[in-house]
């Protein structure tokens, strides 16, 4: 057999699986992003983006279209967590970051099979588990960015943005506790803000 030929039936190297898995990173904000935008356009009238979370885009008769935004958001970042883990140079307490990406994307599942619902007021509730999953995305996703943070400083490759990684997890650490506070319960001051925070 020649080169040719062979290499066709070579399975995929480490190099193209981690290639798909930088794709799944990318793609996956994204999509979630034109996602949610285009539904934000399509129901005017009967969603605020300022008042009211992403979330709030599953109640309805076309609530089905953010709970699908959601799974393929969650399978995306579930698909790169395992590429950066394979990826990056290996650490003391690597597995940490990936680990909690991991666990974020699997949240954003968990979001779309526990959908924030709509009363017959046309008011949005949580019937269950939403705001337990919006929970752990949240905490896993700072978390991941501070663990992540310090896997890139070992690695010479991605040294330079380990300081952005982990400025980025230590300001959503922060917040996250402030939108628990200020933000989402419903008399909380900035609640008519939830959308914009």
């Amino acid at each position: 057999m020649n080169k040719v030929k062979d290499s066709r039936v070579v399975p995929s190297t480490r190099s193209d699986l981690m290639r798909w898995a930088a794709v799944a990173g990318i793609a996956g904000p994204v999509l979630f992003t034109l996602g949610f935008l285009a539904q934000e356009q399509l129901r005017r009238g009967e969603y605020d983006p300022i008042s009211e979370v992403v979330s709030a885009l599953e109640a309805g008769t076309h609530g089905w279209i953010q709970q699908v935004n959601f799974v393929v958001l969650g399978v995306l970042t579930m698909i790169f967590a395992v590429g950066l883990h394979r990826g990056l140079a290996p650490s003391r307490a690597g597995i940490v970051g990936p680990v909690a990406l991991f666990i974020s994307g699997a949240a954003n599942v968990l979001g779309a099979i526990f959908p924030l619902r709509e009363d017959a007021a046309g008011a949005t509730y949580d019937p269950g588990g939403h705001q337990i999953s919006g929970t752990l995305f949240f905490a896993s996703s700072f978390i991941a960015l501070i663990a992540l943070s310090h896997r890139c400083a070992a690695d010479p490759r991605w040294r330079n943005i380990a300081g952005w990684m982990l400025a980025a997890g230590v300001l959503a650490a922060l917040s996250f506790p402030l939108m628990g506070a200020l933000v989402i319960p419903d008399d909380a001051p900035l609640h008519d803000m939830a959308g914009l925070a």
